[in-house]
């Protein structure tokens, strides 16, 4: 065979594959297939009934039982045969034998097979029964022998998770935290059976096939490995393998398989995955925890950001992009699905619990996600993945970046730690102190304590000089009214911001002086907002009063409905919050005091007392241990407060401003500008002026 037969030959296969794969039918294409084919089905088995129907009762047509001896007959030795929605049924002896279980009356088979009946109306429904199981199993093919069998479990555990799968689907059915606990329970289950399943759904041209319909065969290959396997026809196999890492959080999971391209076509390149949850709750504070509830998922990519649903109520998402993982979170805890290569696209919806539910108090949100894996039939291990089942613990988090080397998995953003500032002082510098104090203090009110007196002191820098400028200000406030009394008409107008500006720089003093370290001590204030609800080593610590750190300290509460009050402030008092208010106020009231503008400005005055009662009612659903740090930075600025006054006093700045009025007059480049400033506008007035007289 010469060169040229060759590249002809290869050209031909090139352009035969090209149009088999041009010509693969779409999903859409497969479901109409399949109800065609359905529909088909159901006409014909129709027809043989009415050819063989007696009285007015339905009766199975001969190649419905020539089929359920088929299905019987080719079921393994140790199946006990069909056991599906009430149809219980096995062959003895090469006879069909057993029950049919409709409208809570039970029907044997030989009733059924009869051609009268003294209740045709059950005699029909059983009939139905029977004739739905047979579409069931000539729908899943190769499959249908695995739709039978009793749902069994097999635990895998290490000393941070146990989880238990299950053979029904070959899910992993439950989760158990070790080391935690719930506000009404000694343990913590991420989730219990019925709350947690997922599915993948295989096709070929004809038929689809969706895995949590099968009872799989557990293998147990070691103590930290289970094998879940359907055998196949034609030797085929498919399954999960669940290895429960040791010493993590980690569950990997793998599907395997053999010989499946028998069953599934090399062109199928997708199987469809679906995960349904319904988040637990856990904390006593439920007002945040179902906040922070919800789907998160990160795109895929070095770059990938990471998102979430809205936490604050229901949301659905419709996704084109690549995925890397996909999270049912909540306050403190997390079930991440991590995979090794892409989800391709994603429909996902959170749903809100309803405040009318019987399971209102169980529960957080419902949460459903449908996705596409990549997939091929003749890998012997075409996906694989890992789950992440436990708390948003910051270190912890980040320590599972090693399971994915080619980009960072960011699973840190799964705790709310504010933008990108706030995250960044979070992560950077609270945390790491934080941890720090937690190997030399075991009580989390006292490393509280000392965290907050370390920030005051880095702070008091910044919090001595805007005090500083304020009382500059307040004794400056009588010759500042002088000026305005000399200079009251509006021609004087840059006159007296002459003389003002004059005043201000022989003090020292600077309008905006005690705006700019203040603003510049917000980031850290907002980042500790943001840090301690979101702190999980704070759940469960008490310290004095409150038994949890993480949740409002209540020390009354009563069941009465107030409405708005309740939406707004809750159906309880936390303490510490109320100690807060109460420091503020007295804050409030020694600032208003030293402030120029607050006699001047009474609205000003009322305001500033409005915002520590705003404050009470925001705070009192929050973590006990974020009001009892602002409590504590309050205590410890009056302090500061009363500090500073000593070394700021009238005197002190009287002599100040004699002292400058000695020296020789050096102006500052901004002073020079700023009078450059006002002598333009003094010509532009005089100019305005003059254009008034000549009019006039």
């Amino acid at each position: 065979m010469d060169k040229n037969t060759l590249i002809g030959m290869l050209l031909m296969g090139l352009v035969i594959f090209g149009f088999m794969w041009l010509q693969k039918p779409s999903e859409a294409e497969l479901a109409e297939r399949q109800r065609l084919n359905d529909s088909i089905a159901a006409a014909q088995q129709q027809q043989q009934r009415r050819d063989i129907a007696a009285g007015d009762i339905d009766t199975l047509a001969t190649t419905d039982i020539t089929h359920l001896n088929s299905i019987l007959a080719s079921m393994p030795a140790d199946n006990a045969g069909i056991n599906n929605e009430g149809v219980v049924l096995t062959l003895k002896d090469g006879n069909i034998t057993g029950t049919i279980t409709v409208a809570d009356t039970t029907v044997q088979w030989d009733e059924v097979t009869a051609t009268t009946s003294a209740n045709p109306a059950v005699h029909n429904l059983a009939v139905q029964a029977v004739q739905r199981v047979l579409d069931v199993y000539a729908k899943n093919g190769s499959f249908a022998a695995s739709l039978n069998g009793t749902e069994q479990f097999v635990t895998l555990e290490n000393d941070s998770v146990k989880v238990e799968l299950s053979t029904k689907g070959g899910i992993i059915s439950r989760a158990t935290l070790k080391g935690y606990k719930t506000y009404k329970s000694p343990q913590l289950v991420l989730f219990d059976k019925g709350d947690n399943d997922y599915s993948f759904t295989l096709s070929n041209n004809t038929q689809r096939f969706e895995t949590k319909n099968f009872y799989f065969e557990p293998k147990q290959l070691n103590d930290s490995t289970v094998l879940m396997n359907l055998q196949l026809e034609g030797g085929a196999q498919w399954g999960l393998k669940y290895t429960l890492v040791p010493g993590s959080y980690m569950v990997r999971m793998e599907m395997v398989q053999q010989s499946m391209s028998r069953i599934i076509p090399m062109n199928i390149n997708m199987v469809d995955f679906d995960w349904h949850q319904k988040i637990s709750r856990h904390e006593f504070g439920k007002t945040f925890e179902e906040r922070w509830s919800g789907i998160c998922y990160k795109f895929a990519g070095k770059g990938g950001d990471v998102q979430t649903t809205s936490e604050s109520g229901s949301d659905d998402k419709d996704l084109t992009d690549k995925l890397k993982w996909i999270s049912a979170k909540n306050q403190f805890f997390s079930t991440v699905l991590i995979t090794d290569s892409i989800f391709s696209t994603a429909k996902m919806s959170s749903v809100a619990i309803d405040k009318d539910a019987a399971d209102y108090e169980d529960y957080l949100k419902d949460v459903n996600i449908h996705t596409l894996v990549p997939y091929s039939s003749d890998k012997p291990v075409p996906a694989s993945f890992y789950f992440y089942l436990g708390p948003n613990r910051y270190h912890t988090l980040a320590s599972y970046d090693k399971y994915s080397p080619k980009e960072d998995l960011k699973l840190t953003r799964l705790i709310p730690l504010g933008w990108t500032l706030f995250r960044w002082i979070n992560a950077g510098v609270i945390i790491p102190v934080f941890d720090w104090l937690g190997k030399f203090i075991s009580n989390y009110g006292i490393i509280i304590l000392v965290l907050t007196i370390l920030i005051k002191l880095v702070l008091w820098p910044l919090t001595y000089k805007s005090y500083v400028s304020q009382a500059k200000m307040r004794i400056l406030a009588p010759d500042i009214a002088a000026i305005n009394e000399k200079y009251p008409n509006q021609e004087d107008a840059i006159k007296k911001q002459q003389k003002t500006m004059e005043l201000y720089r022989m003090a020292g003093a600077n309008p905006m002086g005690g705006c700019l370290p203040m603003m510049l001590q917000m980031p850290i204030l907002i980042a500790m907002f943001t840090f301690f609800p979101s702190c999980i080593e704070l759940r469960g610590q008490s310290f004095l009063w409150a038994n949890d750190l993480s949740a409002p300290d209540k020390i009354l509460e009563w069941s009465t409905h107030i409405p708005i009050i309740s939406s707004l402030f809750g159906n309880h008092i936390s303490l510490f919050c109320l100690l807060m208010t109460g420091t503020n106020l007295l804050y409030t009231y020694l600032t208003s005091k030293s402030q120029a503008q607050s006699q001047s400005m009474p609205g000003m005055k009322i305001m500033l007392y409005m915002m520590p009662l705003f404050f009470l009612f925001w705070f009192n659903n929050y973590a006990s241990g974020l009001s009892y740090y602002y409590f504590i930075a309050l205590l410890i600025t009056i302090i500061q407060t009363y500090v500073s006054r000593a070394f700021v006093t009238e005197d002190k700045v009287r002599a100040t401003i004699a002292a400058n009025q000695a020296k020789p007059k050096k102006k500052s480049k901004w002073l020079e500008r700023m009078e450059e400033v006002q002598k333009m506008q003094q010509q532009q007035q005089k100019q305005r002026s003059g254009a008034q007289r000549r009019k006039r």
